[in-house]
């Protein structure tokens, strides 16, 4: 690391992953991979190395503002702080909520989930993690008494069998996914079982894929469970020591999965792929279940859980290296906000809100007026408590509820109802910003300071390397203003996320005597500079702990003792990563949370999902992420290349469904259920199991018209962890078949006659795809202002097929592209969308043959189009991965040594291998 790197923690995934941010010398970022840290030793997916790309400050939130109008940071939180106090004077604490973020980082967790439920004395503070992972969380107190991870990411490599269950490792959590396929290079005894409806990336590697039908997972688990009870495969000793509660759960599974064909039946597989997954598992001690959104987001989302985690505990393979049930979290920190209390249903540190003993424990040492006696409402709750007018003020923090919760036309519908809405943020244009009355800005990645922590329980730091711009403060802070303005000033008195970590860290420890298993008792007395210089460290990490602890932030803690080898920075391991700091894996002493230190196993009954297809609504639809974007796309969408892989909302579906519905390739169509429509182009792909259909979460009104496809999902909740069934949703599907369809380069806003549109960012700027139902009565494209009329100095050249329906136009400002637009009337518009996008970023005279190709809508034939983006890492085009098959490369290794594709996240390589498949 050079001197002047700065070490910080990447703000996508929760697989936390150290990056380095150092100044260019043309003053500019780079970011790259931070080669000591422990989740990445160096590696970074397609989104954290494109992350010097998103830091400008376009469309930036940079003052408060109240009802759209500019004012002092005073004149805000003075009228948030009275409005909550009036709000709550007239109708209880209960009519107030927060609804934050796994964005937030966890001293801004800690801060707002000390006003709410210690101040406030209410509970609805609840986080966009109920969407992610609450089943899990859910699951393991059911298990294990408390929330605990058991596995670290070393178990990844020491495994010898990995079972991936609703899991697209290979997009969603790639440098994790390129530690499995390491591991399994190394030592190819290592097999690797993927369970998903859909043949993701991740099933492409698989040894052995298992589409089940979606929602049976706890089907196809309970017949593991029966199985080894049938195969005597189960670890009795741990059973009757280290547990309780078997017998009922292999009973119900028994009578619910009685045989393997029996199973295979309900989930949709051949039974002799499912004889085979039983008999791999069966056989293998070092077994870690990897498991994700697939499962989590369910109505049932916890029983699928803890059906996973009854095959552990029945083998007593957990606690142990390389194996154990493994959640993959999704956002940066949620696993931050568990610790703090985030969710409606905790307490802080991981207590238990429905414990009196806790309450009392948490009131003692925030000295607090009062404590929140019941949970609050969760997510889904919280905002249809909004739209029937009993909660009146809601403040939402780095969160985009308008897109992200089910049924989000109802959401939208609340808040544009409610008293008070107040959003702090860092970004001024939302969905939902749209409908706040009260605008805070919040800093963003790369300016504040704090501690995220992944999903192996590692507490990392996040650190500034840019100012902040504007005005714009930490999200504790402005937390902790609000919260004095009120009357609790002495309990606010932060003067930096350190203060806030230090109490964190300290009630984590107090009264615990090793009673709860979140215990940050060795950082409580942290000092300024050993928080300034915290190097990444997996909890529980007990006072008595202390010793382990880094030489230069255990001198400064009050440790004593000579430096020694263990002291000195670890050093990355091939096939084991590196050296852990504090506790790497839980229960390794068969203690359990629970009262009596047992863990338990949990009798599941499967059952459907909460809404099945029927004639109306004939298919089931699946929700989730592509390659390169991430959530809203409020940071993603700033990246060019990040926005090429997929450009537009897009509606997958298995041939025969879209032969019944009557659609094409790339045609745009409608998706619609019984709360809600979205409009996306369609993929037509025999990866989508017949009868489902899948459409990704991220567009929303600032990039699409009617794009939203959380608007057309079923708010039905799981009743245990409230988390949305956001993987099964019936819906029907039908074309669009618009009068006219374009594609403008260089222009921001969507022609007036759109009925779609879709914004793209692009190398030259950006582009909107649209269609429309009626061509433009004006007359031709720039007639009717789809492009500004030619400025002095300015050339247009225009062609024009009028029989034909077709219409190109370019817009050139001293020989060079300024803006462009290709328009058809019905028909199939696929224009060179790289080779344009590369035209428009060319800082040089167009040649004669370029302005001839721009008209003809045909690069010219020795022009370069690379074509669509295969891999986001390095930029490298389908067309320059055939050409490179034409010349030889035959596999995915010589692609990545020729052309650096697939070398560095690995998330393209499935792709790759599709193309060299079809080449040869």
């Amino acid at each position: 690391m050079s001197a002047t790197a700065v070490a910080t923690t990447c703000p996508y995934c929760g697989v936390g992953c150290g990056v380095l941010a150092e100044r260019r010398p043309d003053g500019g970022w780079r970011v790259r991979g931070d080669p000591d840290h422990p989740a990445n030793a160096g590696r970074l997916c397609s989104k954290g190395a494109a992350l010097a790309e998103t830091l400008d400050l376009e469309d930036r939130l940079l003052h408060p503002e109240l009802r759209g109008r500019r004012v002092s940071w005073n004149v805000a939180l003075d009228h948030v702080a009275a409005e909550f106090k009036r709000i709550i004077q007239a109708h209880g604490p209960q009519a107030v909520a927060f609804y934050v973020s796994g964005q937030l980082l966890t001293e801004d967790y800690y801060v707002a989930n000390k006003l709410m439920k210690g101040y406030l004395g209410a509970a609805n503070i609840d986080t966009n993690s109920r969407l992610c992972m609450s089943s899990s969380v859910a699951g393991h107190q059911r298990a294990f008494g408390a929330d605990a991870v058991p596995c670290s990411y070393a178990d990844l490599e020491l495994a010898d069998l990995l079972v991936l269950v609703g899991s697209n490792a290979a997009w969603c959590h790639p440098v994790l996914w390129q530690r499995m396929l390491e591991s399994r290079r190394a030592r190819p005894e290592v097999k690797i079982v993927v369970i998903d409806p859909r043949r993701t990336a991740t099933a492409a590697e698989a040894d052995l894929f298992l589409p089940l039908r979606s929602g049976t997972d706890t089907m196809l688990f309970n017949g593991l469970l029966h199985h080894l009870n049938r195969e005597s495969a189960l670890n009795w000793s741990f059973l009757e020591h280290r547990t309780e509660g078997y017998a009922a759960a292999f009973a119900a599974a028994r009578d619910s999965a009685p045989s393997i064909p029996a199973v295979a039946a309900a989930c949709g597989l051949d039974a002799e792929d499912v004889a085979r997954f039983y008999r791999m598992f069966t056989r293998t001690e070092r077994v870690v279940t990897c498991y994700s959104q697939g499962v989590n987001q369910s109505s049932s989302g916890t029983d699928k859980v803890n059906s996973i985690i009854n095959c552990h505990l029945a083998t007593g393979r957990i606690g142990r290296p390389g194996m154990g049930p493994f959640s993959l979290t999704g956002q940066p920190n949620a696993m931050g906000g568990r610790e703090v209390g985030g969710l409606a249903n905790q307490l802080a540190a991981h207590m238990h809100l429905d414990n009196p003993d806790h309450r009392d424990c948490v009131q003692r040492f925030w000295k607090s007026p009062v404590i929140a006696q019941t949970a609050g409402l969760k997510a889904v709750d919280m905002f249809r408590a909004v739209g029937r007018g009993e909660i009146k003020a809601v403040w939402i923090m780095a969160t985009n509820p308008v897109v992200s919760l089910p049924d989000a036309d109802a959401v939208r519908a609340a808040l544009a109802g409610c008293e008070l809405v107040v959003v702090s943020d860092c970004v001024r244009h939302t969905d939902t910003t749209a409908l706040a009355h009260v605008l805070l800005p919040a800093q963003a990645w790369g300016e504040k300071e704090g501690t995220v922590t992944n999903s192996e329980r590692r507490i990392s730091r996040q650190r500034a390397f840019l100012a902040p711009p504007g005005e714009t403060r930490p999200d504790w802070w402005i937390v902790s203003e609000v919260a004095r303005r009120m009357g609790f000033g002495d309990a606010f008195r932060y003067q930096s996320a350190a203060d806030i970590f230090r109490e964190h860290a300290a009630l984590s420890a107090y009264e615990n005597h090793n009673r709860r298993d979140f215990d940050l008792g060795g950082l409580a007395g942290i000092d300024d500079d050993s928080y300034d210089a915290l190097r990444p460290v997996q909890w529980p990490l007990p006072a008595a702990m202390r010793e382990r602890l880094p030489l230069p932030l255990r001198e400064r803690a009050g440790g004593r003792g000579k430096p020694s080898p263990a002291d000195s920075p670890p050093s990355p391991r091939k096939g084991v990563g590196v050296e852990s700091r504090g506790t790497a894996r839980m229960f390794a002493d068969g203690r359990f949370f629970h009262p009596g230190g047992r863990a338990r196993l949990v009798p599941i009954q499967p059952r459907p999902p909460a809404c099945a297809p029927d004639e109306e609504y004939p298919l089931a639809l699946n929700t989730g992420r592509v390659r390169d974007h991430w959530h809203t796309m409020t940071r993603t969408g700033k990246s060019a290349r990040l926005s090429a892989h997929a450009p537009e909302p897009c509606i997958d579906i298995h041939p025969a469904d879209a032969e019944r519905s009557g659609l094409v390739r790339d045609q745009l169509a409608c998706i619609e259920s019984r709360w809600g429509s979205a409009v996306g182009r369609v993929r037509i792909s025999d990866a989508q199991r017949p009868g489902e259909v899948f459409m990704p979460m991220h567009w929303n009104d600032q990039y699409a018209a009617r794009a939203r496809v959380d608007a057309v999902v079923n708010p039905a909740v799981d009743p245990h962890s409230g988390q949305p069934e956001l993987k099964h949703t019936p819906v029907r599907i039908a074309p669009l078949r618009p009068a006219w369809e374009a594609v403008l380069f260089g222009v921001a806003d969507p022609p007036a006659e759109s009925a779609h549109w879709v914004r793209v960012r692009g190398n030259g700027g950006g582009r909107v795809h649209a269609a429309g139902l009626q061509w433009p009565r004006a007359g031709p494209p720039v007639a009717a202002g789809w492009l500004p009329p030619p400025a002095p100095g300015e050339e247009l050249i225009e062609y024009a097929d009028v029989a034909a329906g077709r219409y190109r136009a370019a817009l050139l400002r001293g020989g060079r592209l300024r803006a462009c637009v290709f328009a058809m009337r019905g028909g199939d518009l696929r224009p060179h969308i790289e080779w344009l996008d590369g035209l428009m970023g060319h800082q040089q005279p167009l040649s004669v043959a370029d302005r001839m190709a721009l008209l003809s809508g045909q690069p010219p034939r020795n022009g370069v189009d690379a074509g669509p983006l295969v891999c986001a890492c390095f930029g490298v085009g389908r067309n320059t991965i055939l050409k490179a098959a034409r010349d030889g490369c035959r596999s995915v290794d010589d692609i990545g040594r020729a052309l650096n594709a697939g070398s560095n996240c690995g998330s393209c390589r499935a792709e790759i291998r599709e193309l060299l498949n079809a080449a040869s």
